[in-house]
């Protein structure tokens, strides 16, 4: 029998002519409603809730919604699935600006879960075919992380997976094979049950079909348990005492950069109250501090009164402290991890490479400007990337840093663990989106980061939620949010590398290799059964 890439189910070849009507809108509605609330199974799989087990019954129901389609219905289709997954996902972005920005973000966005459903759509024939949509959905999220402006890869799979069976995955290949035994699984889940019906409706078993169908729902489960000896927190070169500052901020919102010094001055104090109940021996001394990102935005460089509350601050705690500032150098603006010592001051410096699009810098400046003026005068200045990876040498402990909106990208925390960081720390500013779900699913990526590169995770946050996570996922304290508040805890120093580590984007590469071929192997076919159509 021919395989072709654009064959239909019987249901889409009614003839609107001669079917009932009702029947012809019941066939149109109900997979675009399906495709919709299937978007929407695999939001609510996301944090804060921890109903990870939801996202393969969403991929399941796309499968069923797209199986057999054209790829023009599979386009349409698939962006009903994106924006049934990302508008709820996504919509703490218009928390202080709106909803334009918002909603022209997820446009965008469910642009690229088009096209893989498009590419879904083309494979769903071919022998093998939960394997091939697999991949294609995770070259989709390869595209997406990538671009437009360096990509946007909120909301991969795997991010939704820090509380699920699955997480040890991406100690194997990062978050491509995490996804990838996600999106495997929910699709080998609609063959089964696929099979299932068609075999007491014609009493038909199909071996191999039958034997892809297992392996797809059955190798990604079996894969996790199996990875599970690759997530230890054990400690290999020892153990620090580490503390995690959480200053707050006098009001949430975007301008609370305006009272730049009261958010300074609030990390200060809590530092300094720290350093009493050290004294007082309520808690044990660190052995350094970490301070979120922009929690001095007034540039210490520059400003010798911003100077000397930070220096008070190192010198009341009496260890290293990691200050996020945004600094101005050589006429260019830098959001900045500051390596501060107690008796030397600054010694060291962290430039974060990956900024954010319409947050730190402006796109299409003078467009947006002429749509939305006020919208331009958010960002003012754009900042400038780093062009190095950050590891602070902090009491003889290396601490990988990955500024807040960095944590989403794969090469950004590599490149930190392959520079010789035993232990990550995020720091971060989310009072901009108030008490939106951002933080959380930013928590979850950091718990993901934690076992895929086997490392403590570190998380100081301005206005919460801080927290530390163990190299195996587990966050062991949390800070509630828009409290003044610190952390101490004792944690393990790794070095070993995982297989995702030295693996790097070559996993990646792989699953987009097999999501090209399963295209190529479906436009084939196609094309020679249009060819023998016309013989």
């Amino acid at each position: 029998m021919t395989v072709t890439a654009t064959s239909v189910d019987e249901s889409d070849q009614l003839d609107p002519r001669t079917a009932p009507r009702a029947r012809v809108w019941a066939r149109r509605l109900v997979p675009a409603v399906a495709a919709a609330l299937s978007g929407l199974l695999l939001y609510v799989s996301f944090p804060p809730r921890t109903l990870w087990w939801l996202a393969p019954p969403a991929f399941a129901v796309f499968a069923w919604v797209l199986r057999g389609r054209g790829w023009k219905a599979g386009l349409g289709l698939g962006y009903l699935f994106g924006l049934g997954f990302l508008l709820p996902l996504l919509v703490w972005t218009g928390v202080e600006v709106g909803p334009g920005p918002w909603l022209a973000l997820v446009a965008i966005e469910a642009v690229f879960v088009a096209l893989v459903g498009a590419g879904i759509a083309a494979v769903s024939k071919l022998p093998g075919a939960p394997v091939w949509a697999a991949a294609v959905w995770i070259a989709g999220e390869a595209a997406r992380a990538r671009a437009p402006f360096n990509g946007f890869p909120w909301g991969k799979v795997a991010f939704g997976q820090a509380d699920g069976v699955f997480l040890p995955l991406a100690a194997v290949g990062g978050t491509p094979v995490l996804g990838f035994a996600v999106v495997l699984c929910g699709f080998g889940l609609f063959e089964v049950v696929r099979l299932i019906l068609d075999r007491r409706a014609t009493g038909l078993v199909r071996p191999a079909a039958a034997a892809v169908a297992a392996l797809s729902l059955g190798v990604p489960v079996l894969g996790a348990f199996a990875a599970r000896p690759l997530v230890s927190d054990e400690a290999e070169d020892g153990s620090v005492t580490v503390a995690v500052i959480q200053g707050n901020v006098p009001r949430a919102g975007l301008d609370f950069n305006a009272q730049r010094r009261a958010v300074l001055d609030y990390h200060a104090r809590e530092t300094e109250r720290l350093a009493a109940e050290v004294d007082a021996g309520k808690v044990a001394r660190p052995d350094f501090v970490l301070w979120p990102e922009n929690s001095s935005d007034i540039d210490p460089f520059a400003n010798p009164d911003a100077r000397a509350v930070i220096d008070a601050a190192a010198r009341a705690v009496g260890v290293p402290i990691s200050v996020g500032g945004v600094v101005e150098r050589d006429g260019r603006l830098y959001n900045e991890q500051i390596l501060w010592d107690p008796a030397k001051g600054p010694v060291d410096t962290y430039d974060k490479r990956q900024i954010q699009p319409f947050g730190e810098y402006l796109p299409l400046r003078s467009l947006i400007g002429a749509i939305n003026p006020a919208w331009t005068a958010m960002v003012r200045q754009d900042f400038s990337r780093g062009t190095e990876p950050g590891v602070f040498t902090m009491d003889g402990a290396e601490v990988g840093l990955v500024t807040c909106y960095e944590a989403a990208f794969d090469w950004a925390v590599r490149s930190e663990v392959t520079d010789g960081a035993q232990m990550i720390s995020v720091p971060s500013n989310n009072a901009t989106f108030d008490r939106s779900e951002m933080t959380y699913q930013q928590l979850a990526m950091s718990r993901v980061r934690a076992v895929e590169h086997s490392r403590t995770v570190a998380v100081p946050v301005t206005s919460g939620v801080s927290a530390f996570i163990m190299p195996d996922g587990r966050i062991t304290q949390r800070t509630g949010m828009f409290v003044a508040d610190s952390l101490v805890q004792r944690v393990p120093l790794r070095s070993s590398q995982t297989p995702a580590t030295r693996l790097g984007v070559l996993p990646e590469i792989a699953l987009v290799l097999v999501a090209a071929g399963g295209l190529g192997w479906a436009v084939g076919a196609g094309l020679r059964g249009r060819r023998a159509g016309d013989v």
